[in-house]
């Protein structure tokens, strides 16, 4: 008499009914971290904002960002308002502040737009949100608005503190998966550093953005009229990744920057 357990339905059985139980314990860990999830989610695009304004806990050459036991408490206070503006083919539709935002849009965060969905609106034709963060620095109003682009291996992103003339007061940046020790350097301070007071603009007010240039005779960077910060070695890619970012989605901020200067 032949086992049971030997026969075909009873390993098709076992299989289906482990499928099931793996599946279930695996959906009801996804279920129990996804509040987790969302909360460190909130608090590094927090943090990564408030880096690029200048508002970190950095010590000579180290990067250190506000602790997630204060930063909620210090980003309300810091950024003193959240503007949306919506856009397609380069002409604000319309403006919105957080509260109008949030109450269009399910009571969702502005600084939680996901921009790499944004960017595929636009590439559809749609119109697309763009977020802005405003505060101070030094007495003085900046502007952060986020980037997205694409590096060596895979996504590149970042956060800009601009002023109202589009002069650079700040960035972070960060990737997915660059290459360790080349590619992987765009966070590293001293990259990140080299774009304080680069200018966007032209002296004629003409969008130029900035390069990551190889060889341009500023190695420290001292020259803030050039457009142009240090390559990183052996990171051509990657830096060029980076002023591609900085090009075409800063560039999309252009004419709220204009009518600033307008009202002025």
């Amino acid at each position: 008499m032949s086992n049971k357990t030997d026969s075909n339905s009873y390993t098709i059985i076992f299989a289906i009914i482990m499928v099931v139980v793996v599946g279930s314990l695996l959906a009801f860990t996804a279920s129990s971290l996804k509040p987790n999830i969302k909360e460190n989610e909130r608090m590094e695009k927090q943090q990564n904002i408030l880096y690029a304004m200048g508002v970190n806990e950095n010590e000579e050459g180290s990067i250190t960002f506000v602790s997630t036991d204060k930063v909620a408490e210090i980003f309300s206070t810091k950024i003193s308002e959240q503007i949306v503006l919506e856009v397609k083919d380069g002409k604000i539709l319309k403006e919105m502040n957080r509260e109008e935002f949030m109450a269009a849009n399910n009571k969702k965060e502005p600084y939680l737009i996901d921009v790499k969905k944004q960017q595929t609106r636009a590439k559809e034709g749609k119109s697309r949100f763009l977020p802005l963060f405003k505060g101070e620095q030094e007495g003085n109003l900046v502007y952060v608005a986020p980037i997205r682009g694409s590096g060596l291996w895979d996504a590149i992103w970042g956060y800009v503190a601009l002023d109202t003339d589009m002069v650079v007061k700040g960035v972070f940046f960060d990737h997915a998966g660059e290459t360790p020790g080349l590619g992987a350097n765009i966070k590293q301070r001293y990259f990140m550093d080299d774009f304080y007071g680069e200018k966007l603009l032209t002296d004629a007010g003409v969008f130029k953005g900035i390069t990551v240039a190889k060889g341009n005779n500023d190695p420290l960077n001292e020259d803030k009229d050039d457009h142009e910060v240090d390559a990183l070695a052996g990171a051509t890619i990657t830096g060029d990744g980076v002023a591609a970012m900085i090009k075409k989605d800063l560039k999309l901020y252009l004419p709220y920057f204009q009518n600033l200067k307008n009202k002025n």
